[in-house]
């Protein structure tokens, strides 16, 4: 009787684990080996979205963006040269005021975010790249213009 016991016990803790994964027709043998990777991606990807994203700024170049988004579109935090959630979403308000971001005021600098600021670089800081929305050599190139 005890090994039964035992049998429907991780039996039903791997269920819970499928469950808990999103994918019960994982529930298997070959589910232990991945259920550790499921947990570790389902925990890093918030973070993900709360990492700075300076676009090849330095810190110094950084600090001064954060400087102008307080100055004139109410980025109240730290000046630390750490370009965070609360930073593009500061830009994503001058963004959607003159460069047509017309997604959520977010944080999260997404392909829509990089297009506006594009817009931006190409009227006025050199970037002579297409409106895409990749951050690519031309766009942080120009950033860092604008952040000089």
């Amino acid at each position: 009787m005890r090994p039964n016991a035992l049998g429907r016990t991780l039996v039903g803790l791997v269920a819970v684990a499928g469950i808990a994964a999103g994918s019960v027709a994982t529930a298997g043998t070959s589910f232990a080996a991945t259920a550790t990777t499921a947990h570790t991606a389902a925990v890093t990807a918030p973070s993900a979205v709360a990492a700075t994203q300076n676009f090849g700024l330095t810190t110094a170049e950084a600090k001064n963006v954060q400087e102008f988004l307080a100055d004139y579109w109410g980025y109240t935090d730290s000046i630390d040269g750490q370009l965070g959630t609360n930073s593009w979403k500061a830009f994503q308000r001058c963004l959607a005021r003159y460069w047509g971001y017309t997604g959520e005021i977010d944080g999260d600098p997404g392909p829509n975010t990089i297009k506006a600021l594009q817009r931006l670089l190409k009227a006025d800081y050199g970037y002579t790249g297409d409106i895409d929305g990749i951050a690519g050599s031309g766009t942080r190139a120009a950033f860092k213009r604008f952040a000089a």
